[in-house]
């Protein structure tokens, strides 16, 4: 069963949702970090539910200014308050009679799993860390379509500077279009792929703040990698288009304890049948292995 509560991070509420396994706790626990604007409801419910079934404590929420957790202006895109987020849910793990703080595994999808990889390599308290489609570059979706997709930013990124200076309301680009579109993702298939993870009569809000860009261009995850002391699972999506998978892979073997797992993905292939079912056996038996006494 899932319930839902929240945390507070910086003053602010986080929505979050928490699913126990059967059982007496405290259990071992993964915290869920979905992908760039993305909110729990795109998805992550088959994911509270396999792990849970498989008898881990699974929590997910929305980071501030996205989907149900508060913060205005709505849809920012930050870094530092990403991170500030994380750091709160697992207080709130640590917090919880039900939760085995020393047992704690970090998922992380898409863009997600660049704050997995990061956090990992900044904190000695986490038993475990996957990622999947893993987006690890901030760039390299932009730089897939090229330098001149990457120029017409520019403009929007001045207007919403300029405007936050004025205390105007901000400059807004979509997070995802079609090819052509200016968005910060607009590769083929890439509009498709986002609304195949949406349920039906979702209202997904799917603007950014343009000025998002800037930090985002320079966020390396992948150069963190050796940081990363934990067990690091790397689901690579060999067929990936918005990052070169090579990339993924190359974090495996960087992480001291990183393993890669690679699958004929797409990016939004892993989220479905019949890939779906084989990503997560595989998630379930390296969590198994790092968070589970041994019989």
């Amino acid at each position: 069963m899932t319930i839902r509560t929240h945390f507070i991070s910086r003053s602010q509420r986080c929505a979050a949702w928490l699913t126990l396994p059967t059982g007496q706790g405290p259990h071992p626990t993964i915290l869920l970090v979905h992908g760039g604007g993305a909110t729990h409801e795109m998805i992550l419910d088959q994911y509270e539910r396999w792990f849970s079934q498989a008898g881990f404590a699974v929590l997910a929420f929305d980071f501030r200014h996205l989907g149900e957790s508060e913060g205005e202006p709505r849809q920012l895109m930050d870094l530092r308050r990403y991170f500030e987020d994380i750091d709160a849910a697992l207080d709130f793990i640590k917090s919880h009679d039900d939760l085995d703080a020393t047992r704690v595994a970090l998922w992380g999808t898409s863009f997600g799993a660049s704050h997995v990889v990061a956090t990992a390599a900044r904190r000695r308290d986490i038993a475990a860390a996957i990622v999947q489609c893993p987006i690890l570059r901030g760039r390299a979706p932009a730089l897939r379509s090229g330098l001149g997709h990457l120029l017409r930013f520019t403009g929007p990124i001045l207007s919403d500077l300029l405007r936050g200076a004025l205390g105007l309301a901000r400059r807004y680009v979509p997070i995802v279009g079609r090819p052509g579109e200016l968005a910060f993702v607009n590769r083929p298939g890439a509009w498709e792929g986002w609304h195949s993870v949406m349920p039906p009569g979702y209202a997904f809000d799917s603007r950014v703040q343009a000025s998002a860009a800037i930090s985002m261009l320079f966020y390396d995850a992948a150069s963190q990698a050796k940081q990363v002391q934990c067990p690091l699972l790397v689901c690579v999506s060999d067929k990936e288009d918005l990052m070169d998978p090579d990339i993924a892979a190359r974090v495996a073997r960087d992480a001291p304890r990183g393993v890669a797992r690679h699958y004929p993905a797409d990016h939004f292939d892993v989220y479905h049948s019949p890939l779906v079912g084989r990503i997560v056996a595989d998630q379930i038996a390296f969590l198994a292995e790092h968070l589970l006494p041994r019989q």
